[in-house]
């Protein structure tokens, strides 16, 4: 597998067009250092998340503090509730995401186990929706949370459905990190395990993003048949075994499913 050699979110030189405002770009990926994992950080926690130098990444974030985007206590550095506009904007006008949330609702009050909604961006699945029933993950999933496409099922739903080019870039650029024992790393396997999943039309995962979790996801699809996001349903793994999840979770996901491309398709025309 090829690795990048720059910093997440960062476009390699070769690849910016002539009207590439790079100073926008390093701004952007100031914003991006800050995590679930990591919402307070140092001048040189930023600068060393960025790439950058200290002295350019202290111009940034004290441009973001005067803009409102982020705060200091003189040390440590946060992001403010105001970074959330720029999220708004895409949520409030991707009709996606209401048709989805009370479908999701309605599925995950039948099914008894949390159900979400997720688009694909760059290498990550990004929530656009989501209706929890219990948590069941170490780690809190919201509107908004990224994962990585390779292991989580909804990721896979939506990697099998790019076309070749595409699916050949992400394999030459992805680094299959393992979540777990059971997540797959190999690239011949996870071109074989995609391609099953384009054949079936749904994928099954089987505790590769965390220990004790399984979950099963199906495409979502515009009025033109295009794919363009994907739900899913997790549940536990002592609780809900694998045949219940094919079998009796899956045909009701996918009815879930087929309601909401008619909704998309609705609202298309």
């Amino acid at each position: 597998m090829r690795t990048l050699g720059y910093h997440r979110g960062m476009i390699a030189a070769e690849e910016r067009p002539a009207e590439f405002v790079q100073s926008l770009e390093r701004g952007l990926s100031v914003i991006r250092a800050f995590s679930q994992d990591r919402p307070r950080l140092t001048l040189s926690d930023v600068a060393r998340e960025t790439g950058m130098t200290r002295a350019a990444a202290r111009r940034f974030l004290i441009t973001l503090e005067h803009l409102g985007y982020v705060t200091s206590d003189g040390r440590l550095f946060s992001l403010r509730p105001s970074v959330l506009n720029l999220g708004y904007a895409y949520l409030s006008s991707f009709s996606l995401a209401e048709v989805a949330q009370g479908h999701l609702e309605d599925l995950a009050a039948e099914l008894h186990e949390s159900c979400s909604a997720s688009v694909l961006d760059d290498d990550d699945i990004v929530y656009v929706a989501r209706a929890s029933t219990n948590r069941i993950m170490t780690i809190g999933l919201s509107v908004g949370t990224r994962l990585p496409a390779h292991c989580t099922s909804m990721g896979r739903v939506l990697l099998a459905a790019l076309d070749d080019q595409d699916l050949e870039d992400y394999l030459d650029r992805a680094v299959l990190t393992p979540r777990t024992t059971h997540t797959i790393t190999s690239e011949a396997k996870m071109r074989a395990e995609l391609d099953r999943v384009r054949e079936r039309g749904w994928c099954l995962l089987d505790q590769e993003l965390e220990d004790g979790v399984r979950s099963v996801a199906v495409p979502v699809r515009d009025g033109g048949g295009r794919v363009v996001a994907a739900v899913n349903t997790s549940a536990h793994a002592t609780r809900v075994p694998i045949e219940a999840l094919r079998d009796d979770f899956l045909p009701k996901l996918q009815a879930c499913a087929r309601q909401i491309d008619r909704d998309l398709a609705g609202r298309q025309h």
